[in-house]
């Protein structure tokens, strides 16, 4: 015979079920990465972007985790964007960047 929750226990119910609420969202904003590491990291890519923006450039060669080159550039207002390595405008932002770290 199963008998009524009483109001304490209910409460504590609430109260449990809401900090592991909070905790799983704390968890992702805290940085959690959203993509895993087995898949492409980038599922839309912009043809170019101007190059006083961008901070660091990141290129990912093709592997088990996926199938073609990523290149990620990160943008000095601290966002990541994925750029088309196959972009004219792309090639040449990668070329400056890379001589750029080469004469420091």
């Amino acid at each position: 015979m199963a008998r009524a929750a009483t109001p304490a226990a209910a409460r504590l119910l609430r109260a449990a079920l809401l900090l592991l609420i909070l905790v799983a969202a704390g968890r992702r904003a805290a940085g959690a990465p959203v993509v895993t590491e087995l898949r492409c990291q980038c599922l839309q890519t912009v043809q170019g972007i101007h190059l006083k923006n961008i901070q660091s450039v990141k290129m990912t060669p093709p592997g088990p985790h996926c199938g073609q080159t990523e290149v990620v550039a990160t943008l000095k207002a601290g966002q990541e964007v994925c750029l088309n390595p196959e972009a004219p405008m792309v090639k040449k932002i990668i070329n400056k960047m890379l001589n750029k770290g080469s004469t420091n």
